[in-house]
C-alpha cells in the first residue's frame, strides 16, 4: 500500500515522492506466503507418492490449510468480510482430516466408511448449525474441537513411533515427530481463536491483526521445526509405561520368531516393511510384537528391524566394494538421511568411517 507523503511535495524529478505506509505490512504477505509454500508442499507430497497409494486425508488437509491461509490474509488484509462466513466451517474441516490421516497410519478402522464419514462429519455440521441459531458459541466450538480432536491424536500415539502400524519402518519416526507437531499446531491454533475471542470481547479487535500474524508465522516455523525434527541423528525417546517392566516368557517366544523371520527370510530387505505386515508374517498380533521388544529390549519395532538393517550393512561394507550408496538400498533402507541416522545410533560411526576402520575392500568406492 502506498500513500503521498505529507504535504505532497514533488521529487526532483517530478513525480510525486511516495513513502510505503507500515500500515498491516508485517501480516498482509504472510498469510499468502504460508499458502504458497503449502501449494509447494502439496506437490512435492504428491509426487514423492505418486508410485505409491497416497494418505488422501493428509492430501486434502494441505490443500484445505492452503485454502484457508488465502481466506485468512483476504479478511484480515483486505478486509473482505463476506469471507467471515466461511471461514469457521473450513476451519472446523482441518481437525477431522488431520485425524483420519494419522488414522490410516496407525490402523485400519473397523466401522464402515460411511459411518467413519459420518462421524468427522459431525464438526462441520456443528458449526454450521450454530451459525444458524447460535453465532455466539462458534469460537467457543472451534476451541473445543481443535483441542479434542488434538487430544485424540496424542492418544492414538501412546505407544511411540510403534503406534504407525501401516507406515514403513524407515519413515515411522519422521512420520511420529511429525504428528506430534500436527497435534501441537491445532492446540496452536485453539490458543490463538481463544486469544483473538478474548481480544474482540475486551478490546474490540484492537489486537485481533498482530495475533493473526503472529499466528501465520508460527506456521512456518512448526513447518520448518518439522523439517529439522526428522533429520535428527537420533530417534526420540520412546513412550513407555514407568516402573519395571520383567520380560516374560510369552516375550522370549514372541522375540525368537521375529528372530527367526529376520535371519532366514530376511524380512529388514523390504524397504515397505511395517509392523502390521510383520504381524501377518510372524502369525503374532501387532501389539504383541511391539510390546515384547519394547519391554525385553527397551526399543521401539523400528529400531529393532533398523539393527538387523544396519548389522548387515556394517558386513557389506567391510567385506565388498559395493558403494555406500548399493548398500543402503540392498539392507532396506530408502534414503540417506535415515540411514546415515540409523547407522550413528547403532555403531557411533558414519558408513565411510566404519569402512575406513575396518578397511573394508582395499577402499571401494564411496557412494
Amino acid at each position: 500500500m502506498m500513500e503521498v507523503a505529507p504535504g505532497g511535495d514533488l521529487g526532483n524529478d517530478g513525480h510525486l515522492f511516495v513513502t510505503p505506509t507500515c500500515q498491516a505490512m508485517i501480516f498482509i504477505p504472510l498469510p499468502f506466503v504460508v499458502a504458497l509454500l503449502l501449494l509447494i508442499l502439496f506437490v512435492v507430497v504428491l509426487r514423492r507418492d505418486e508410485e505409491d497409494e497416497p494418505n488422501r486425508p493428509f492430501l486434502v488437509l494441505i490443500l484445505l490449510a492452503a485454502l484457508q491461509s488465502v481466506l485468512s490474509g483476504l479478511r484480515w488484509g483486505y478486509e473482505v468480510q463476506a469471507i467471515g462466513v466461511i471461514m469457521p466451517v473450513i476451519a472446523a474441516m482441518v481437525p477431522p482430516l488431520a485425524y483420519a490421516g494419522v488414522s490410516r497410519l496407525v490402523r485400519t478402522s473397523r466401522r464402515p466408511l460411511p459411518l467413519r464419514i459420518a462421524l468427522h462429519a459431525v464438526p462441520t455440521a456443528l458449526i454450521l448449525a450454530l451459525m444458524a441459531v447460535w453465532r455466539e458459541a462458534i469460537d467457543i466450538a472451534l476451541v473445543l474441537i481443535f483441542v479434542g480432536y488434538a487430544l485424540a491424536i496424542l492418544l492414538l500415539m501412546r505407544p511411540g513411533a510403534d503406534a504407525l502400524r501401516l507406515a514403513p519402518f524407515e519413515g515411522a519416526v519422521p512420520a511420529y515427530r511429525a504428528i506430534i507437531f500436527t497435534a501441537a499446531a491445532l492446540s496452536l491454533s485453539a490458543a490463538v481463536d481463544i486469544f483473538v475471542f478474548l481480544d474482540f470481547t475486551w478490546a474490540h479487535g484492537e489486537h485481533a491483526l498482530t495475533l493473526i500474524s503472529v499466528s501465520n508465522l508460527a506456521a512456518l516455523v512448526i513447518l520448518g521445526t518439522a523439517a529439522a525434527a526428522a533429520s535428527r541423528s537420533r530417534a526420540p525417546a520412546e513412550m513407555v509405561e514407568t516402573g519395571p517392566r520383567p520380560e516374560t516368557s510369552e516375550d522370549k517366544q514372541t522375540i525368537a520368531t521375529v528372530d527367526a523371520l529376520m535371519e532366514t527370510r530376511k524380512l529388514y530387505r523390504d524397504a515397505n516393511l511395517n509392523l502390521d505386515r510383520l504381524a501377518r508374517k510372524a502369525g503374532i498380533p501387532a501389539r504383541q510384537i511391539s510390546v515384547a521388544i519394547n519391554r525385553a529390549m527397551d526399543k521401539n519395532v523400528s529400531q529393532y528391524v533398523n539393527d538387523y538393517r544396519i548389522g548387515e550393512a556394517c558386513r557389506l561394507l567391510a567385506a565388498t566394494q559395493k558403494s555406500v550408496t548399493e548398500v543402503m538400498f540392498e539392507v532396506g533402507f530408502q534414503t540417506k538421511s535415515n540411514f546415515n541416522r540409523e547407522f550413528r545410533r547403532v555403531t557411533d560411526m558414519t558408513p565411510l568411517a566404519w569402512r575406513e576402520r575396518k578397511g573394508g575392500a582395499g577402499g571401494s568406492p564411496a557412494s
